[in-house]
């Protein structure tokens, strides 16, 4: 048993079988490092607390230019506010009721992060014509992202407790939103359990599946700690976490997973622990880093946009990665050291109960997509091609009140302005006049006149020079009309009087900052996707020494991305199933496009370089094209979709949360990645290898002698092709193993 447990020396290892042999001498050195560690971060994120910060800023668009003007100008105007609306069906100005609200306006004077109160009375325009809905705005002394949650529940309370005996009291505006979307879900839990469920299935082993989810929550643990100590330093927005739970569970037990399958099917091949454990290190190992690495590639591109929020929220979720990658690398190896005994009895007893090639199925499945390749991998790309129509009409935009819960007092606020006012009245306009009393007032009256205005404020001079007209649409925030009424202010009604009096008009704004957000998003995303391509075609063409592949792996990844965002407009723009989910029709999340592509992309790219190295391995051994793609899909077909499979569950469980910017993460990566497990690796990838044939391998010379060699195995001890369960494969084959 010492001599079996003993590390045996290996010439000429490579960077990975030398992480294998360390795993294995100091299995509990790592093991421990990794304890300390999450404990470590743990404890210190607990005990620091998180300094999350939404970072929505635009330099050089003009709804920046309007909140820098009133910070400079008009800084208590430049503040977030929130509306304390009333409701009153014996009428909002009736003596008693008038009472309650003053006294109550006055409490909430005096309340920490408060500037200014103006309340409902003496102000025409705060109250409905039918006089049973008014409201008072209070001031914040900053946006509502820098005001503590618990100020802004403080707030709500003491407002609420004023309502009973016929007043009605809801609280809305952006402060509010924030403050109320703190509650917890069960997204997570649900997730793990499946995940759980299905590896149990896939090892037939309690402690065999627990080891990838082990390695997934310790990687994510510690990712998330150490993004909430980062949070004081950098700005990190408040989502990142429940989005880096998200994908680090995705990505960690698909990377133990791809390990583990490895180091099982070596097992299966009569190799011992260690020689097992080096091979899978050796082999999926570096197809692992390789992954990782796509994916990190894709996320950092995000750079190119040159959005801070998005850049922060891309360097959090690569970290998390990164970490991920190395816990599948060293903590998955020192823990099958530890109990690769037990393990390896298991998988023993389970190949002797059952005979069967495990890759056979998948062997009849490839084998008939190649004999019909043309019409199978049409049908499938017209299937893709049809499910991302729809993102051809996305509208982007940033969820608010009106698409909250309606138990919600900020979705409850919403209703009754929209009841009130008009449904314009929750997304008003910020029109800023630098200029004379005579440049505002004719703006006011243009600004009034203009097809799509509900209403214009009369001008509410802010000092320096500076006069404020508050424009009404309406439509909705949310609408595509109140889109359009921001261009056609921009670059019809106030231009020419501009031009005329000497003035100059910004318009800005929540509605108008979300308008230029997704105007950024959408001007950079093709130079965005360009980079992202260009740099994960340029791997692939070092890696697999192949012109075609990469080409082939691009345009399907975008094939399967595009498919993706279009189920998310399907479902969250046109409202198809969004009921069943808890959603109402609404824009896409400004972040979502970027984000599902970045992470997407680099997800498709694992699943490609993985089957694609198996493939390789056999064209090397045998440069029999039809025969590589056969075995490739045999081999990896399993696991692939048991892969899949778990990120799917563990994706789609984010779909409970009741946040809509995580709903629509979840639902876009599971249908991204389900897609692509079974339309594009399952179909339309064996029918396209069918069709290169021997082309898919070749590369021109040129390009040959210019791009660095790359291998995900080491030259000297070429991986071991997988084996089929309970089978021995012939020393031949394992030679060098």
């Amino acid at each position: 048993m010492a001599e079996a447990q003993r590390t045996l020396p290996h010439p000429q290892a490579g960077l990975f079988e030398r992480l294998a042999g360390w795993s294995q001498r100091h299995r509990w050195w790592a093991v421990t490092v990794w304890v300390i560690v999450l404990a470590t971060v743990t404890v210190g994120s607990q005990a620091a607390g998180s300094r999350y910060h939404n970072d929505f800023s635009l330099p050089g668009t003009e709804s920046q230019r309007v909140l820098d003007t009133l910070k400079e100008h008009a800084p208590i105007q430049a503040g977030a506010t929130v509306q304390i609306v009333l409701q009153d069906r014996n009428g909002i100005s009736a003596p008693r009721t008038r009472a309650r609200v003053e006294a109550m306006l006055a409490g909430v004077r005096g309340l920490p992060h408060v500037s200014d109160v103006r309340g409902p009375y003496g102000q025409t325009q705060a109250v409905s014509r039918d006089g049973t809905i008014a409201y008072a705005t209070v001031t914040l002394d900053g946006q509502a992202e820098q005001i503590p949650a618990v100020d802004v529940r403080r707030l709500i309370d003491a407002a609420r407790h004023a309502g009973g005996d016929g007043l009605r009291i809801e609280l809305g505006g952006d402060a509010v939103t924030v403050a109320e979307g703190g509650g917890g879900s069960p997204a997570e839990a649900v997730g793990l359990l499946a995940a759980l469920i299905i590896l149990v299935l896939l090892f037939g082993s309690l402690l065999a599946a627990g080891l990838p989810i082990v390695v997934a929550v310790f990687a994510v643990g510690s990712a998330t700690g150490l993004l909430i100590l980062a949070s004081h330093v950098v700005k990190v927005a408040d989502f990142t976490t429940s989005l880096i739970v998200l994908v680090g569970l995705g990505v960690g037990i698909d990377y133990a997973l791809l390990l583990f399958s490895r180091y099982r099917s070596e097992l299966l091949g009569g190799a011992s622990r260690e020689r097992a454990l080096r091979t899978a290190l050796k082999t999926a190992g570096r197809t692992v880093f390789f992954a990782g690495c796509t994916v990190i590639i894709a996320l950092m591109g995000l750079a190119v946009l040159g959005l801070g929020s998005l850049q922060g929220v891309a360097v959090a979720v690569a970290l998390a990665v990164l970490v991920t990658m190395f816990a599948s690398l060293t903590l998955l190896p020192a823990l099958l050291a530890i109990v690769g005994g037990r393990i390896e009895r298991g998988v023993r007893r389970r190949a002797e109960r059952g005979r069967r090639a495990e890759g056979d199925g998948w062997r009849r499945w490839s084998a008939s997509v190649q004999r019909r390749p043309w019409p199978l991998a049409l049908i499938g790309v017209a299937m893709l091609l049809a499910l991302a129509a729809p993102a051809v009409g996305m509208r982007l935009g940033v969820a608010d009140a009106g698409n909250g819960a309606e138990s919600t007092t900020s979705r409850q606020a919403y209703d009754l302005l929209a009841e009130g006012f008009g449904p314009g009245f929750n997304g008003p306009l910020v029109v800023v006049v630098d200029g004379d009393a005579q440049a505002a007032g004719r703006a006011q009256r243009a600004l009034a006149a203009t097809p799509g205005v509900a209403a214009a404020t009369p001008p509410l001079p802010s000092g320096e020079g500076l006069t404020i007209v508050m424009v009404y649409p309406s439509s909705k925030p949310q609408a595509a009309g109140t889109q359009k009424l921001v261009t056609r202010l921009r670059g019809e009604v106030l231009p020419p009087l501009a031009h005329d009096t000497g003035a100059t008009f910004l318009v800005g704004g929540p509605t108008a900052a979300t308008e230029d957000f997704a105007d950024a998003v959408s001007a950079r995303l093709p130079v965005f996707v360009l980079v992202v391509i260009g740099l994960s075609m340029l791997l692939l063409m070092a890696v697999f020494r192949s012109l075609l592949i990469p080409l082939k792996a691009a345009a399907l990844n975008l094939l399967s991305v595009g498919a993706s965002l279009g189920v998310i407009t399907m479902v969250f723009q046109h409202g198809v199933l969004g009921r069943l989910i808890g959603v109402e029709p609404g824009p896409v999340e400004v972040y979502v496009p970027v984000m599902i592509f970045a992470i997407a992309f680099g997800l498709s790219m694992d699943y490609e370089v993985f089957l694609l190295s198996r493939m390789q391995e056999e064209w090397e051994r045998t440069h029999d094209a039809p025969h590589s793609v056969r075995e490739g899909i045999a081999t990896t077909g399993r696991i692939v979709t048991a892969a899949a499979a778990i990120m799917v569950v563990i994706f789609a469980s984010f779909i409970l949360d009741p946040n809509r910017l995580l709903k629509q993460f979840g639902l876009g990566l599971a249908a991204a990645v389900l897609l692509d497990a079974l339309v594009i690796r399952s179909l339309i990838l064996p029918a396209v290898m069918q069709l290169f044939g021997t082309r898919a391998w070749w590369l021109p010379t040129r390009l040959d002698r210019r791009l660095p060699r790359v291998r995900l195995e080491h030259p000297e001890t070429p991986a071991e092709p997988a084996v089929a369960a309970g089978a021995r494969v012939p020393e031949t084959e394992r030679t060098g193993s």
